[in-house]
């Protein structure tokens, strides 16, 4: 790959990382406290994640994602297509 097109990928990155996160504090619509679990959420993840991908195989790895995949996948048809039990709720089906 060019290293002008990494550049340019980086530079992309780097200035919607700033735009977001001015537009934020001007804003303030992030809840603190929802940011900081999803943060130690995603630490704890990444950390289990990644003892959890050196222990399996890639095949392994591989059939785990294409039933998460499903998984979403069916959940959002499900949504789609069921019938709320109130036509104005947005409270979760199951």
């Amino acid at each position: 790959m060019a290293s002008w097109l990494i550049t340019v990928q980086l530079q992309i990155i780097f200035v919607t990382a700033n735009l977001t996160f001015l537009q934020s504090v001007t804003t303030q619509p992030v809840d603190v406290v929802l940011a900081i679990l999803l943060l130690a959420g995603a630490v704890i993840g990444a950390q289990y994640g990644a003892r959890m991908g050196s222990a399996l195989k890639g095949e392994q790895l591989r059939a785990l994602m294409a039933i998460m995949i499903l998984a979403v996948c069916s959940r959002v048809a499900y949504e789609m297509i069921a019938t709320p039990l109130d036509s104005f709720s947005i409270e979760k089906l199951l």
